[in-house]
């Protein structure tokens, strides 16, 4: 039976035993598991009969056998993987090819990973690049690398632009990064967003939760045009990016809205709120980090399908719309999020980790119960929130009372 174990110990007695052990084995199945499981390979290691798998059909024993040449580190391996690099029919065969390239980390190899800078798969480019920065500072290189930041491809842009051209981050913030304004704490401010926005000083939010105003399905929201309403959503995320801190957070809360039709004669509209303000939150840099759907209850949404059930013309179907949209997003920054929680102490981090019994999806479920009693003259009205799946539940309970 093949075992680890068993691998182990054949590579313990040298290069001839594993050559005919993979001779033995006429599945490819074995043959990854064998490559999957040699461990650390001494600089001495004969690899002659791993290029032999090079040229198998099966994607992953060549992947595989290149993952074992690239731990050998043979520069001479260096003119068989950059061929494998340029012809294989895999992207992730190719990829590998010259990220082991790059993993020599060897003068030999700047040459083959300078001509992979050409190449059209902006993976197999970006491979390239992380193979050549453990030479930055050589002017060549550096010359080479910059020229990169015409590319069309706007991954590779942002890796040269953090690497040669983004200015240190002088922060407009007179704050400790965890810390916050105490006059914008437990406050509720009346106006119009735009103008109260701007009497907040940049850099004051972690974060903002919003669910703007639904486009003309309410009366507190009426604007003259659809384009009307998507410029004022742009106005206020803007305003909403500059009073927000490096590297926190937006989150937007919206979903499609139906305008009705004015009569029967004519259609009603349905406008994609979220997918036509998306464009223009990553134009002004906004990074896009998660889509999360809230499922609501059938009963709480309005019937679009009352007349489908009765004639049932396919052109004609209308599905009940029961979810609304999480979109989440970062204010662009280099860094990553473990700086931003560097930035508190210990015992705030600790304290502030999830515990178990959270979501793992991103469909959250949300089931209303409301429950009408009356006594004497007042109405009690008990509004039941309640949120449950893989074992997370939260529950609110509100009261209110009304005279009849």
């Amino acid at each position: 039976m093949l075992t680890k174990e068993y691998i182990s110990e054949v590579k313990t007695n040298g290069n001839g035993d594993l050559k005919r052990l993979v001779e033995t084995k006429s599945d490819d199945k074995s043959i990854v598991f064998i490559l999957e499981n040699l461990g650390y390979l001494p600089d001495d290691f004969d690899d002659s009969w791993v290029q032999d798998l090079l040229k198998s059909e099966n994607k992953k024993v060549r992947l595989n056998a290149i993952k074992t040449i690239g731990k050998v580190k043979n520069e001479n391996n260096i003119a068989i993987l950059l061929q494998i690099a340029k012809k294989d029919i895999s992207t992730d065969v190719r990829r590998e090819a010259v990220s082991s390239i790059g993993r020599m980390r060897s003068k030999k190899a700047i040459p083959a990973l300078i001509e992979m800078l050409t190449d059209n798969d902006p993976k197999i480019i970006s491979q390239a690049i992380r193979g050549l920065l453990v030479f930055k500072g050589d002017e060549e290189i550096d010359k080479k690398l910059k020229k990169l930041i015409e590319h069309e491809n706007e991954t590779i842009q942002a890796v040269i632009r953090k690497e040669y051209f983004n200015k240190k981050n002088i922060s407009k913030d007179k704050l400790k990064h965890p810390e916050s304004y105490d006059y914008l704490k437990n406050t509720v401010v009346l106006g119009d967003v735009r103008d109260t926005l701007k009497l907040i000083p940049d850099e004051s939010f972690h974060l903002t939760f919003t669910s703007p105003p639904y486009y003309n399905a309410r009366d507190y929201s009426i604007y003259p045009s659809y384009k009307a309403y998507l410029k004022f959503l742009e106005e206020v995320f803007k305003l909403i990016y500059d009073k927000t801190k490096e590297g926190r957070f937006l989150i937007v809360n919206t979903s499609p809205v139906i305008v009705p039709r004015i009569s029967r004669q004519h259609s009603s509209k349905r406008y994609p709120i979220p997918f036509d303000i998306h464009h223009f939150l990553m134009e002004m840099g906004w990074e896009f980090i998660d889509d999360i759907i809230w499922e609501k209850p059938e009963a709480s949404v309005k019937n679009r399908n009352a007349g489908f059930l009765q004639h049932r013309k396919p052109l004609a179907y209308k599905p009940n719309a029961r979810t609304e949209y999480l979109m989440v997003y970062r204010k662009q920054t280099d860094r990553l999020i473990d700086w931003n929680i560097r930035q508190y102490d210990w015992d705030t981090v600790k304290d502030s980790k999830v515990k178990d019994g959270y979501e793992t999806s991103n469909v959250w479920e949300i089931m209303f119960y409301l429950g009408i009693t009356l006594s004497g003259r007042t109405f009690h009205y008990n509004l039941f929130v309640h949120t449950s799946k893989n074992g997370f539940s939260l529950q609110s309970l509100t009261h209110l009372k009304v005279a009849a």
